[in-house]
């Protein structure tokens, strides 16, 4: 059984999975990773979630703060020994649900094209692709997309 907290990027379990998704985005990313790794930066995020499967973190994400009505979702992590069992979508359904105690309508996210289980995970959970935003305007890697919360 899957079991949440809440916590920010403090948390010790939380540093341990980002760490991983560090090294894995390393190798996926290769020449670009220290652009966007510039962007990914923990030290500041107050609403984080991870994901415990019999007491052993089993994934993580983020939310930060965007504008008066947007979070922007970060630092989504599955380990690959974990994967395939929903955690993911579970954790973004948490991020979701915390967003909008917080009165927050609407999430933005970037993903990168070498990311397709990513892509696949957003586009199952309705978000829809938007224009590249920001930083990742120009960036021909990057998708971005964004969900509405009801």
């Amino acid at each position: 059984m899957i079991h949440f907290i809440r916590t920010d990027s403090n948390h010790k379990d939380f540093k341990i999975l980002i760490a991983e998704l560090d090294k894995e985005l390393k190798i996926r990313d290769g020449d670009d990773h220290s652009y966007y790794a510039q962007f990914n930066k923990t030290n500041l995020i107050n609403f984080v979630i991870v994901a415990y499967e019999n007491e052993i973190p089993a994934g993580c994400g983020a939310i930060k703060h965007y504008n008066l009505v947007t979070l922007e979702i970060k630092r989504m992590f599955v380990p690959l020994d974990k994967r395939g069992k929903g955690i993911a979508t579970q954790i973004l359904y948490e991020l979701e649900t915390w967003a909008r105690s917080l009165n927050y309508s609407r999430c933005i996210l970037e993903t990168g094209l070498k990311q397709p289980e990513a892509i696949q995970l957003y586009k199952k959970n309705n978000y829809i692709k938007i224009p590249n935003y920001d930083q990742y305007r120009d960036i021909e890697n990057s998708v971005c997309f964004e969900k509405y919360l009801l």
